[in-house]
């Protein structure tokens, strides 16, 4: 599907991860003219890029997309099963997804809005921006981190726990992926756990209520223009069965963050030297959102405010699978409300002209 020369969308989707599909869904619902635009080859998001090992089981299942009921194997791969899903979902309810699709730019252009990938451009009257975080993966910089002999990796790279067999391995990071990851290394290799803080353990049971507690203390962030948290850092982190036995080796006895790393392993606070061969930085990820940057959304404090969905810097602009949507149950409201956001400035937009 390719748009004709001159046309102007109502509406421009950026990534068809969770967020994009769901915000794509209530678009077409609400009659708005759109594309989503994907940069990867084939549908799936964030899902298709994630490690072997992860199965749907580990990841406690996925939220259905908005009139549809979520994949029930447990024992699959999350990799294959959830863009499976997708797929499906885009033809069952015919989609307008354009890919592999690789946005560079949005800038403004009077009243509108021209997105930019390569040398094709497409017009618009506003931006549903998902592109999420997976592409950024967040790797601090550490004295020393360039002279290391290893292998340095990070998630997005994680090729199995196999890969690191006989190898010590240690685990920076104190969120879900580094326990995670722990409770499949230490099965096959010695490991090291190291936090710049103490972990937050979930010791109570994870009512909805406190789910929605969590959301609230991340949308409070953005709606301050504060860089957003992770959900799971409001939230705390839990051992599940498949990670007991870890838990039984030591892998979970966490050690503050080292100094420096030099060649052949890392200098403790302490003054002791820990050898390793291999660095997992399990340390996060940050928000794709560079090819806004000539919109001039962020705050002073460093993140993009907003008011819901809506970027309060310019509300042509949403943003979904941000802050408190980065999850696949807040991605499915994040795009019910961002398509609502679309269509109210779309009104504003048509009275304005007719007043004109």
């Amino acid at each position: 599907m390719e748009l004709r020369d001159g046309r102007v969308l109502d509406s421009l989707v950026i990534g068809a991860g969770q967020a994009g599909l769901s915000a794509s869904y209530h678009l077409k619902r609400r009659g708005i003219d759109h594309v989503v635009l994907d940069a990867d080859p084939a549908p799936g998001g964030a899902w298709q890029h994630r490690w072997d090992s992860l199965t749907m089981r580990d990841v406690h299942g996925v939220a259905a997309l908005p009139d549809s009921v979520s994949p029930t194997d447990e024992a699959g791969r999350a990799n294959t099963v959830v863009p499976a899903y997708f797929g499906r979902y885009e033809r069952e309810h015919d989609l307008p997804v354009l890919r592999p699709v690789r946005v560079d730019r949005v800038a403004s252009d009077g009243d509108l809005l021209s997105v930019h990938a390569g040398e094709r451009t497409w017009t618009t009257r506003t931006v549903v921006n998902a592109t999420g975080t997976w592409s950024r993966p967040f790797v601090p910089h550490y004295p020393g981190m360039e002279t290391f002999r290893g292998e340095q990796l990070h998630p997005v790279d994680y090729p199995g726990a196999e890969h690191f067999r006989g190898r010590r391995v240690v685990v920076v990071g104190g969120g879900a992926s580094a326990v995670q990851l722990l409770g499949e290394l230490a099965l096959v290799t010695d490991t090291l756990w190291v936090t710049r803080r103490e972990p937050v353990w979930r010791t109570d049971d994870f009512t909805p209520d406190r789910g929605r507690e969590a959301v609230a203390l991340v949308e409070e962030r953005v709606r301050r223009g504060l860089p957003p948290a992770s959900v799971v850092s409001e939230t705390g982190s839990v051992l599940r069965e498949q990670e007991r036995e870890a838990e039984r080796l030591g892998a979970y006895v966490r050690h503050p963050m080292f100094t420096a790393i030099e060649p052949d392993g890392v200098r403790m606070p302490d003054g002791s030297f820990e050898p390793v061969q291999a660095i997992l930085w399990a340390t996060g990820f940050r928000p794709a959102v560079g090819h806004l940057a000539a919109l001039g959304l962020r705050s002073a404090y460093g993140g993009i405010q907003l008011d819901g969905t809506t970027a309060v810097a310019d509300r042509r602009v949403q943003l979904v699978g941000y802050g408190p949507s980065a999850s696949t149950i807040g991605a499915n409201r994040a795009g019910r409300v961002a398509a609502r956001g679309v269509a109210a400035w779309i009104r504003q937009s048509e009275r304005i002209s007719s007043s004109a």
